[in-house]
């Protein structure tokens, strides 16, 4: 150690320079050499892990990658200050710093990691996952970075020499107090984050509840708020708690539509109902519209008043509702066919009226 400060002091008086200069000088070197060699390396290990079908080791890697490169510095900067005295004040509050720097960069490896996982979660590479799901990843994401930055600030203050338990403490008191006053709004907060993670609704869907008139197209499902587009085309917010407390239909999840029509014959048609019923249940099976592993049902069903009465129920492949009535529109005519190709008609309301003649008696008869 003794030859190499002697050596460093001999180079140093050659170039005119102080020892503590000279090494500081050394020091940035070796701290470019370290940044070019650093730089390569990663790289290398880029390209090794771009390779293998595993992504989950690119993304430690991405997001690694600069901020490892500022941990250099900064640690070249804290030798630094070992080597070269800046002053008593200035030289506290640097290597107090130290810690501060170190801390904050440990938070921005974890915000890039989130931030890779949540890319890597919504890419393509598992499949097309669906708006609920990517829904979910992003407030999931968003949640985990705000604690971190949060956990990161008080780990700031304590390295500063700030006491955080009586900020926590002072901080208990004022979230008891600010929880009452705001009960509504974290009610709210409570509700949105629900909507998240129970995923019963989420952007694009068509939602409706039997319990309030809502119903509409989601279009923002916010903290506070969830926006819905009504049919008519006018803006809906609904506070969040209301959610948790109602129950909401999701339409847009439906695996088909339903058919249920009940048609009326004549009653003296009655004997051509059971030829009628047959070839409607067959037309309905031939029909490449329908889902024929859902329940398919025609049957005479009831005498009506001035009808015989039988129903069609059945399910179609679709669930966009303009192509559901085309469907049902080309089931019903089918029907209407059949009927008038069997000699029969679509009974009408009627009423049949019966008068009692009463007989007129004569005087004689009378008495």
């Amino acid at each position: 150690m003794s030859d190499l400060d002697t050596r460093l002091q001999s180079l140093a008086s050659t170039l005119g320079l102080h020892t503590e200069s000279m090494a500081v000088l050394l020091l940035l070197c070796a701290g470019v050499a370290a940044h070019l060699l650093l730089g390569y390396l990663v790289r290398r290990l880029h390209r090794a892990v771009e390779a293998n079908s595993y992504n989950w080791d690119d993304v430690v890697v991405t997001a690694l990658a600069r901020p490892l490169r500022v941990v250099l510095w900064v640690v070249v900067g804290y030798i630094a200050l070992d080597i070269y005295t800046v002053g008593e004040g200035w030289q506290d509050y640097l290597v107090t710093m130290y810690d501060t720097l170190l801390v904050v960069l440990l938070a921005w490896f974890l915000h890039r990691l989130i931030g890779g996982a949540e890319q890597e979660l919504l890419s393509t590479h598992y499949g097309d996952s669906g708006s609920t799901d990517k829904a979910t990843v992003r407030a999931v994401a968003q949640l985990l970075r705000v604690a971190m930055w949060v956990i990161a600030g008080l780990m700031i203050l304590q390295s500063v020499g700030v006491s955080i338990s009586g900020l926590l403490a002072f901080g208990g008191i004022g979230g008891i107090a600010v929880g009452f006053a705001a009960k509504d709004l974290l009610a709210n907060f409570f509700g949105g984050l629900s909507i998240y993670l129970d995923r019963p609704f989420t952007t694009g869907d068509w939602i409706r509840s039997p319990d309030k008139q809502i119903e509409g197209t989601v279009e923002d499902i916010g903290w506070r708020l969830t926006r819905i587009r009504t049919f008519d085309q006018r803006p809906l917010y609904v506070p969040n708690a209301i959610f948790s407390q109602i129950a909401v239909e999701n339409p847009s999840r439906m695996h088909n539509r339903r058919i249920y029509e009940t048609i009326g014959i004549r009653y003296q048609d009655a004997d051509k109902m059971g030829t009628i019923v047959q070839q409607v249940k067959a037309m309905l099976q031939a029909h490449e519209d329908l889902d024929l592993s859902r329940t398919l049902i025609v049957n005479f069903v009831a005498f009506g008043p001035s009808s015989l009465d039988f129903f069609i129920y059945t399910f179609t492949k679709t669930t966009v509702w303009v192509e559901f009535h085309e469907i049902k529109q080309d089931v019903l005519l089918k029907t209407l066919e059949i009927i008038h190709a069997n000699g029969a008609d679509v009974a009408f309301p009627t009423q049949t009226l019966h008068v009692e003649q009463v007989l007129q008696m004569g005087p004689e008869q009378s008495e």
